[in-house]
């Protein structure tokens, strides 16, 4: 029996991460992948066959987070060393740093129209910043522990958020509130998204769990529990129709949406899958995983209507069991055919088992609070040159300081009043435990007789 959809394949792998990969993006035009690391680089590989790559040296930590702007002309990143910075996606290598965060940053976000970004942090907090004043503008404050993930809506108006509190939080952008909260979860929340239309969210959790809300009636419309570990990431589809999700049980998993179904498993990774992310067309999916590899899927799946799709189901002689999927390692036949265990790559896709592309390094890891990177690259001497311009600080960079210092201090404070309440309240108990002690002996000490039983 024949697929009914074309089964996606693997199109590249890049290998240039000295670590386990994080995240990762492609670019608007679908010209660059953007990838970040537990080796503290940003990498941003050129689709081109054999086009060179760039790593970007400038973190002090893990990066966590990367997202290209709507226009593909920054892009953002966020670290463990509580910043967040805006580079120049090209051999300039500029970077903007961004800081007001306390504690590790888990994860950035443009709007839709490139004027903003939304961060979340161990701090507690999520936050909102000013890309064209480079500036942090507002907190939003509800979560009780580490928030793992931020996102805008399509149209800017709402923010989703999710961490270790086991809670989902929607935010009006206009008014700052939290309109909604979703605490159906087993573990931390650990990663969030709309769909393309806005309609909906999901939310993924430690406890292995995929759901989806509709916002329009604030109900759990869809459940998935596939995976035999916590997942880490996931990505729609811009139909909608599709969703994939990356988890630590090594694998990708594909979900038809409109059918409820789990679709394909797919093998490529040795460890846990961090990251997936579908292209902005939906062409191209990537996977990042703990393997330090970044592999590149070509979709194929989405390449028929549902129409035709529904007609061909409905011509099958047989029921599929539930749910009836393909596991591909990572191109391997049918279900119904004999499987092979090793990783097939095909001999037909261009550039998929030539040399690691070439990799240029830009930029140096600094401690100044707005540093600035030129990079300029001689070919035919084969040599680079790296010019370091440190600019005055701007005014809105001490407010941000400011700021920061305030939040620090702020949450100093919180902890020390916690730690004072419980040791008011141990005292309390050890009071009203010594006076029932002594209650019992002058009782039994006041002349009455004492009976036996």
């Amino acid at each position: 029996m024949a697929s009914v959809l074309e089964d996606p394949t693997l199109e590249r792998h890049f290998k240039g991460h000295k670590d386990a990969v994080t995240c990762a993006d492609f670019s608007p035009n679908c010209k660059q992948l953007a990838s970040g690391s537990v080796d503290k680089t940003l990498m941003i590989w050129n689709l081109a066959p054999k086009a060179r790559a760039f790593r970007f040296v400038g973190h002090q930590d893990v990066i966590t987070g990367v997202q290209f702007s709507p226009l593909g002309n920054l892009v953002a990143t966020s670290s463990k060393d509580r910043t967040v910075r805006l580079w120049t996606p090209s051999m300039k290598g500029e970077s903007t740093v961004f800081k007001a965060h306390t504690a590790t940053i888990r994860s950035v976000a443009f709007s839709q129209d490139g004027q903003r970004l939304v961060t979340a942090s161990d701090d507690k907090s999520v936050k909102v910043w000013s890309v064209h004043r480079q500036s942090f503008v507002y907190s939003l404050n509800l979560h009780t522990n580490w928030v793992r993930c931020a996102r805008f809506s399509p149209d800017g108006r709402l923010i989703a958020s999710c961490g270790d509190d086991r809670s989902v939080r929607l935010w009006d952008t206009s008014t700052k509130h939290c309109i909604n909260c979703f605490t159906d979860y087993g573990g931390s929340a650990t990663f969030v998204d709309f769909n393309s239309s806005g309609t909906c969210i999901a939310s993924a959790g430690a406890d292995s769990s995929l759901k989806i809300w509709d916002l329009r009636t604030n109900k759990l419309i869809q459940h998935y529990q596939v995976h035999s570990a916590g997942i880490n990431s996931f990505s729609f589809h811009p139909s909608n129709n599709y969703l994939i999700t990356g988890s630590s049980d090594s694998t990708v998993k594909i979900m038809d949406l409109l059918e409820g179904r789990l679709i394909y498993t797919l093998h490529g990774h040795k460890g846990a899958v961090i990251a997936v992310t579908f292209s902005r067309a939906g062409e191209l999916f990537a996977s990042g995983g703990a393997d330090g590899q970044v592999l590149m899927w070509r979709t194929n799946f989405d390449t028929k209507s549902y129409q035709d799709v529904l007609q061909q189901h409905s011509r099958r002689s047989t029921p599929d069991p539930p749910p009836h999927l393909s596991d591909i390692h990572p191109k391997s036949p049918h279900l119904h055919h004999s499987q092979s265990t090793a990783i097939q790559i095909s001999p037909t896709v261009a550039d998929t088992q030539s040399a690691d592309p070439h990799v240029i390094e830009l930029g140096q890891a600094v401690h100044s609070t707005m540093v600035r990177w030129h990079t300029q690259s001689k070919v035919e001497h084969n040599t680079r040159n790296f010019i370091i311009i440190i600019p005055s600080r701007p005014v809105s960079s001490l407010r941000t300081q400011t700021v920061s210092v305030l939040e620090e201090r702020l949450t100093l404070t919180e902890d020390k009043l916690k730690e004072c309440l419980l040791h008011q309240s141990k005292i309390l108990k050890d009071m009203r435990a010594s006076r029932g002690r002594r209650r019992t002996e002058s009782e039994g000490t006041d002349g009455s007789p004492v009976r036996f039983t």
